[in-house]
Protein backbone atom coordinates (compact mmCIF):
# COMPACT_ATOMS: atom_id res chain seq x y z
CA UNK A 1 0.00 0.00 0.00
CA UNK A 2 1.10 3.52 -0.69
CA UNK A 3 0.69 5.25 2.59
CA UNK A 4 0.48 8.48 1.61
CA UNK A 5 -3.03 7.35 -0.10
CA UNK A 6 -4.82 6.89 3.47
CA UNK A 7 -7.58 9.37 4.09
CA UNK A 8 -5.94 11.75 1.26
CA UNK A 9 -8.08 13.68 -1.14
CA UNK A 10 -8.24 11.75 -4.37
CA UNK A 11 -10.25 12.93 -7.98
CA UNK A 12 -10.33 10.89 -10.97
CA UNK A 13 -11.76 12.24 -14.01
CA UNK A 14 -13.45 10.28 -16.95
CA UNK A 15 -14.02 7.46 -13.75
CA UNK A 16 -17.60 6.61 -15.46
CA UNK A 17 -16.02 3.51 -16.16
CA UNK A 18 -12.73 1.52 -17.94
CA UNK A 19 -9.44 2.71 -16.50
CA UNK A 20 -11.07 5.38 -14.67
CA UNK A 21 -13.48 3.94 -12.89
CA UNK A 22 -11.08 0.77 -12.35
CA UNK A 23 -8.61 3.41 -10.41
CA UNK A 24 -11.65 4.70 -8.32
CA UNK A 25 -11.79 1.53 -6.99
CA UNK A 26 -8.52 0.71 -6.00
CA UNK A 27 -7.94 3.93 -4.48
CA UNK A 28 -11.25 3.71 -2.25
CA UNK A 29 -10.19 0.52 -1.44
CA UNK A 30 -6.81 1.87 0.11
CA UNK A 31 -8.57 3.90 2.54
CA UNK A 32 -8.45 7.28 0.03
CA UNK A 33 -11.93 10.10 -0.03
CA UNK A 34 -12.48 9.63 -3.70
CA UNK A 35 -13.84 12.67 -5.99
CA UNK A 36 -15.62 10.40 -9.16
CA UNK A 37 -16.03 12.81 -12.04
CA UNK A 38 -17.71 12.01 -15.49
CA UNK A 39 -19.50 13.62 -18.10
CA UNK A 40 -22.40 11.09 -17.83
CA UNK A 41 -24.32 11.91 -14.21
CA UNK A 42 -25.56 8.54 -13.82
CA UNK A 43 -22.29 6.95 -14.39
CA UNK A 44 -20.16 8.62 -12.18
CA UNK A 45 -23.26 8.06 -9.24
CA UNK A 46 -23.12 4.96 -9.84
CA UNK A 47 -19.31 4.26 -9.38
CA UNK A 48 -19.51 6.75 -6.63
CA UNK A 49 -22.08 4.97 -4.65
CA UNK A 50 -20.42 1.40 -5.64
CA UNK A 51 -17.08 3.06 -3.74
CA UNK A 52 -18.58 4.92 -0.87
CA UNK A 53 -17.33 8.04 -3.04
CA UNK A 54 -18.64 11.40 -4.32
CA UNK A 55 -19.76 12.06 -7.72
CA UNK A 56 -18.83 15.35 -9.40
CA UNK A 57 -19.79 15.26 -12.72
CA UNK A 58 -19.50 17.19 -15.53
CA UNK A 59 -16.40 18.27 -17.80
CA UNK A 60 -13.50 17.81 -16.61
CA UNK A 61 -11.79 20.99 -17.20
CA UNK A 62 -14.39 23.12 -15.17
CA UNK A 63 -14.25 20.75 -11.53
CA UNK A 64 -11.56 21.32 -9.66
CA UNK A 65 -13.14 23.56 -7.66
CA UNK A 66 -15.97 21.80 -7.02
CA UNK A 67 -14.08 18.90 -6.29
CA UNK A 68 -11.53 20.23 -4.08
CA UNK A 69 -14.69 21.57 -2.04
CA UNK A 70 -16.25 18.47 -1.66
CA UNK A 71 -12.81 17.26 -0.15
CA UNK A 72 -12.93 19.32 1.98
CA UNK A 73 -11.10 21.74 0.90
CA UNK A 74 -7.84 19.87 -0.35
CA UNK A 75 -7.33 17.78 -3.36
CA UNK A 76 -3.92 15.31 -2.78
CA UNK A 77 -3.90 13.00 -5.76
CA UNK A 78 -5.36 14.09 -9.23
CA UNK A 79 -6.12 11.51 -11.88
CA UNK A 80 -6.31 13.27 -15.43
CA UNK A 81 -7.41 10.14 -16.68
CA UNK A 82 -10.68 11.06 -19.00
CA UNK A 83 -9.72 10.98 -22.60
CA UNK A 84 -11.05 10.90 -26.19
CA UNK A 85 -10.10 8.02 -28.74
CA UNK A 86 -10.47 10.10 -31.95
CA UNK A 87 -9.48 8.30 -34.97
CA UNK A 88 -8.92 9.50 -38.72
CA UNK A 89 -5.75 11.05 -40.53
CA UNK A 90 -4.77 14.72 -41.05
CA UNK A 91 -8.33 15.07 -42.98
CA UNK A 92 -10.05 13.86 -39.56
CA UNK A 93 -11.33 17.72 -39.39
CA UNK A 94 -10.50 20.72 -37.55
CA UNK A 95 -13.47 20.09 -34.75
CA UNK A 96 -12.00 16.44 -34.16
CA UNK A 97 -8.55 17.79 -33.80
CA UNK A 98 -9.66 20.73 -31.35
CA UNK A 99 -11.65 18.07 -29.49
CA UNK A 100 -8.56 15.90 -29.20
CA UNK A 101 -6.54 18.42 -28.50
CA UNK A 102 -9.07 19.95 -25.56
CA UNK A 103 -9.39 17.01 -23.98
CA UNK A 104 -6.71 15.06 -24.07
CA UNK A 105 -4.26 17.88 -23.47
CA UNK A 106 -5.53 21.26 -22.62
CA UNK A 107 -7.85 19.40 -19.65
CA UNK A 108 -4.73 18.45 -18.25
CA UNK A 109 -3.08 22.04 -18.08
CA UNK A 110 -6.44 23.77 -16.61
CA UNK A 111 -6.28 21.15 -14.25
CA UNK A 112 -2.28 21.67 -12.95
CA UNK A 113 -3.19 25.20 -13.24
CA UNK A 114 -5.79 24.94 -10.70
CA UNK A 115 -3.48 22.38 -8.55
CA UNK A 116 -0.10 23.51 -8.66
CA UNK A 117 -0.56 26.93 -6.83
CA UNK A 118 -1.25 24.72 -3.52
CA UNK A 119 0.30 22.34 -3.94
CA UNK A 120 3.73 24.35 -4.38
CA UNK A 121 2.55 25.94 -1.49
CA UNK A 122 2.56 23.24 0.91
CA UNK A 123 5.69 21.34 -0.57
CA UNK A 124 3.29 18.26 -1.73
CA UNK A 125 0.78 16.90 -4.49
CA UNK A 126 0.73 13.81 -6.81
CA UNK A 127 -0.62 14.15 -10.96
CA UNK A 128 -1.38 10.95 -12.65
CA UNK A 129 -1.65 11.55 -16.53
CA UNK A 130 -3.65 8.90 -18.00
CA UNK A 131 -1.46 8.73 -21.52
CA UNK A 132 -1.55 5.58 -23.83
CA UNK A 133 1.31 3.57 -24.88
CA UNK A 134 0.37 5.49 -28.25
CA UNK A 135 1.80 8.69 -26.57
CA UNK A 136 4.99 7.05 -26.95
CA UNK A 137 4.80 5.23 -30.28
CA UNK A 138 1.94 5.69 -32.09
CA UNK A 139 -1.58 4.48 -33.11
CA UNK A 140 -2.30 3.11 -36.75
CA UNK A 141 -5.53 5.09 -37.99
CA UNK A 142 -5.51 7.22 -35.20
CA UNK A 143 -3.71 10.97 -36.03
CA UNK A 144 -6.03 12.78 -33.38
CA UNK A 145 -5.39 10.73 -30.74
CA UNK A 146 -1.59 9.77 -31.30
CA UNK A 147 -0.11 13.18 -31.51
CA UNK A 148 -2.44 14.82 -28.50
CA UNK A 149 -1.29 11.62 -26.34
CA UNK A 150 1.94 12.67 -27.32
CA UNK A 151 1.28 16.04 -26.16
CA UNK A 152 -0.34 14.82 -22.78
CA UNK A 153 2.85 12.99 -22.10
CA UNK A 154 5.06 15.48 -23.48
CA UNK A 155 3.36 18.06 -20.43
CA UNK A 156 3.28 15.04 -17.69
CA UNK A 157 6.96 15.01 -18.61
CA UNK A 158 7.43 18.46 -18.20
CA UNK A 159 5.30 18.58 -15.05
CA UNK A 160 7.95 16.10 -13.15
CA UNK A 161 10.87 18.28 -14.83
CA UNK A 162 10.14 21.18 -13.34
CA UNK A 163 8.23 20.24 -10.10
CA UNK A 164 9.73 17.00 -8.90
CA UNK A 165 12.37 18.97 -6.51
CA UNK A 166 9.57 20.81 -5.23
CA UNK A 167 7.76 17.93 -3.67
CA UNK A 168 5.06 17.29 -5.99
CA UNK A 169 5.24 13.60 -7.63
CA UNK A 170 4.18 13.00 -11.55
CA UNK A 171 3.05 10.05 -13.24
CA UNK A 172 2.68 8.84 -16.48
CA UNK A 173 0.62 5.54 -17.16
CA UNK A 174 1.21 4.26 -21.10
CA UNK A 175 -0.76 0.98 -21.14
CA UNK A 176 -1.24 -0.59 -24.76
CA UNK A 177 -4.42 -2.78 -25.02
CA UNK A 178 -6.65 -2.78 -21.94
CA UNK A 179 -9.94 -4.34 -21.90
CA UNK A 180 -12.09 -1.42 -22.39
CA UNK A 181 -15.09 -0.05 -24.63
CA UNK A 182 -11.84 2.16 -26.49
CA UNK A 183 -10.66 -1.22 -27.05
CA UNK A 184 -13.65 -2.33 -28.81
CA UNK A 185 -14.34 0.34 -30.73
CA UNK A 186 -10.51 0.34 -32.33
CA UNK A 187 -11.93 -1.70 -35.07
CA UNK A 188 -9.33 -3.64 -37.20
CA UNK A 189 -6.57 -1.40 -36.03
CA UNK A 190 -7.09 -2.54 -32.88
CA UNK A 191 -7.57 -6.05 -33.30
CA UNK A 192 -3.95 -6.29 -35.25
CA UNK A 193 -2.33 -4.03 -32.74
CA UNK A 194 -3.91 -4.10 -28.81
CA UNK A 195 -5.74 -6.99 -28.64
CA UNK A 196 -3.36 -9.97 -28.23
CA UNK A 197 -1.66 -8.63 -25.15
CA UNK A 198 -4.73 -6.50 -23.51
CA UNK A 199 -4.94 -6.55 -19.91
CA UNK A 200 -7.88 -6.24 -17.64
CA UNK A 201 -8.80 -2.89 -16.21
CA UNK A 202 -7.31 -3.69 -12.57
CA UNK A 203 -3.68 -4.31 -14.01
CA UNK A 204 -3.86 -0.77 -14.74
CA UNK A 205 -4.70 -0.10 -11.50
CA UNK A 206 -1.89 -1.96 -10.34
CA UNK A 207 0.85 -0.81 -12.23
CA UNK A 208 0.47 2.87 -11.02
CA UNK A 209 -0.07 1.82 -7.46
CA UNK A 210 3.64 -0.15 -7.86
CA UNK A 211 4.84 2.62 -9.79
CA UNK A 212 3.87 4.88 -7.12
CA UNK A 213 5.55 2.66 -4.69
CA UNK A 214 8.81 2.72 -6.39
CA UNK A 215 8.48 6.79 -7.20
CA UNK A 216 8.59 6.36 -10.92
CA UNK A 217 7.43 8.77 -13.43
CA UNK A 218 7.02 6.84 -16.71
CA UNK A 219 4.47 3.85 -15.50
CA UNK A 220 4.23 0.70 -18.32
CA UNK A 221 1.24 -1.47 -17.48
CA UNK A 222 2.47 -3.53 -20.81
CA UNK A 223 6.88 -3.67 -19.90
CA UNK A 224 7.38 -4.43 -23.70
CA UNK A 225 6.68 -0.93 -24.44
CA UNK A 226 10.14 -0.15 -23.02
CA UNK A 227 11.20 -2.12 -25.85
CA UNK A 228 9.08 -0.14 -28.27
CA UNK A 229 10.28 2.70 -27.40
CA UNK A 230 13.83 2.04 -27.51
CA UNK A 231 13.62 0.66 -30.64
CA UNK A 232 11.66 3.61 -31.73
CA UNK A 233 14.79 5.74 -30.71
CA UNK A 234 17.47 3.28 -32.96
CA UNK A 235 15.33 2.78 -35.65
CA UNK A 236 13.08 5.34 -36.72
CA UNK A 237 12.18 4.29 -40.39
CA UNK A 238 11.05 1.04 -38.70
Amino acid sequence: MVEAVRDAGVVVTGAGGGIGAALARRFAAEGARVVVNDLDAGRAGAVAGEIGGIAVPGDASATVAEARDALGGTIDVYCANAGLASGGSEAAGEEVWARAWDVNVMAHVRAAEALFPAWLERGGGRFVSTVSAAGLLTMIGAAPYSVTKHGAYAFAEWLSLTYRHRGVKVHAICPQGVRTDMLTDSGSAGDLVLRPTAIELEGVADALFKGMEEDRFLILPHPEVADFYQARAAHPDR
